[in-house]
């Protein structure tokens, strides 16, 4: 009897372990934050399209694999941004409010435009568990079509899921 109850308590751990190793990675993208310092700023256009990166990424990342993408309302993403670009800029800040809602990375991103013929996505992906550990990728978009912004965000989830699948 003793030897079945070893057996069954080994195979349970053996179980825990196994399940935790193959949970889904959970990511939390934040919204973007537009950067435009083009002649004519923040056009209605410019916004909406930045607007549209954010849910574009978390499609696009469950699409290259097996993810579990965390929302962050825009509540608790402007509560703990004391300022423009402030999460952008401070990694373990963001990995703290990624703390909060349980994710194990973060995408902390700016679409920047520099000029009316090109912009950037500039992500930062923050391994919660490690935040100076930050990887930050730099997508040029040419254009500001709607097939430009898509293959941007598409080529940006393909960098994410290499860096989380290694």
């Amino acid at each position: 009897m003793n030897r079945l109850k070893s057996t069954l308590t080994a195979l349970a751990i053996g179980l825990l372990l196994l399940t935790d190793a193959d949970a889904a990675q959970r990511i939390a993208v934040l919204d973007f934050e537009l950067n435009d310092i083009t002649s004519l700023p923040n056009t209605t256009e410019e916004q909406l399209r930045t607007a549209s990166i954010r849910p574009l990424l978390e499609q696009a990342i469950n699409r290259t694999g097996d993810y579990e993408i965390i929302h962050i309302d825009a509540a608790a993403q402007a509560a703990a941004n004391s300022s423009f670009g402030y999460l952008f800029r401070f990694n373990d800040l963001a990995a703290k409010l990624g703390i909060q809602f349980g994710a194990d990375w973060i995408i902390v991103g700016q679409h920047s435009k520099p000029s009316f013929l090109f912009s950037y996505l500039i992500a930062h992906v923050i391994n919660i568990k490690k935040p100076t550990e930050t990887a930050r990728y730099d997508i040029e978009l040419k254009g500001n079509h709607e097939k430009v912004t898509q293959r941007g965000v598409k080529a940006l989830a393909d960098k994410v899921h290499n860096l989380i699948s290694r």
